[in-house]
């Protein structure tokens, strides 16, 4: 139903959901397909959201006119938190019809549309609502965001029987080698075991190599 809208998730927090979603669109527009992201909800900022204005640098461009339309960033909240908590401590609901509009809007004028939620899948968006519920519903295939650090396969494995679990389609492992200097070899084992992981239970996914980010 959604065939060229990817959801961009991560196995946790700060693990480089929004410099692999920079990266995929800037790969992407190179290899001619039109590619634009999305933040689902962006906590702790105002006006901007500050992961498209990080899309955007690691794109190669500055803010676009779906940018300025707040089509990229339809739900922004003040405090950085949860979007369950951050909708709640600034006293206003999370507008999933905003949302959705806005995502369908940019998947009929982009080729894809890379959406990327807030910290990992079990993340809530509401009291009731779970991010995985939301990927679930909305039928999105997933790119799941990994690294090599200490802990990752713990975290990868768990991320992988859930999508599994709730048969969400995996687009592929996106992994961010930016981990790899702390401990080269449990990084390349790590990606030796993620590797078979895949072609065992996921034989369709995509394994995909974020490489570092050299900062221009």
């Amino acid at each position: 139903m959604n065939a060229n809208i990817y959801f961009v998730s991560g196995i946790d927090t700060g693990i480089g959901k929004t410099y692999a979603t920079g990266f995929l669109a800037k790969i992407w527009n190179a290899q001619g397909i039109r590619t634009i992201t999305q933040k689902l909800i962006q906590t702790g900022n105002t006006d901007l959201s500050e992961d498209i204005e990080q899309h955007r640098k690691i794109m190669g461009c500055g803010l676009l006119p779906e940018d300025q339309q707040k089509l990229t960033m339809p739900e922004i909240y003040s405090y950085p938190a949860s979007p369950h908590l951050a909708a709640r401590l600034d006293q206003r609901p999370v507008d999933f019809q905003k949302i959705e509009q806005a995502t369908q809007q940019l998947a009929a004028q982009f080729d894809r549309v890379l959406l990327e939620g807030a910290g990992g899948l079990m993340v809530p968006l509401t009291e009731d609502l779970l991010t995985v519920d939301y990927i679930a519903a909305q039928q999105f295939p997933v790119i799941l965001v990994t690294s090599g650090r200490l802990g990752s396969i713990n975290h990868t494995l768990l991320s992988l029987e859930l999508l599994k679990q709730r048969k969400i389609e995996l687009y592929a492992l996106a992994f961010n080698h930016a981990d790899d200097a702390q401990d080269a070899v449990i990084a390349q084992d790590t990606i030796q075991y993620l590797q078979q992981c895949l072609q065992k239970d996921f034989p369709n996914a995509q394994w995909l190599d974020i490489p570092v980010f050299q900062e221009i």
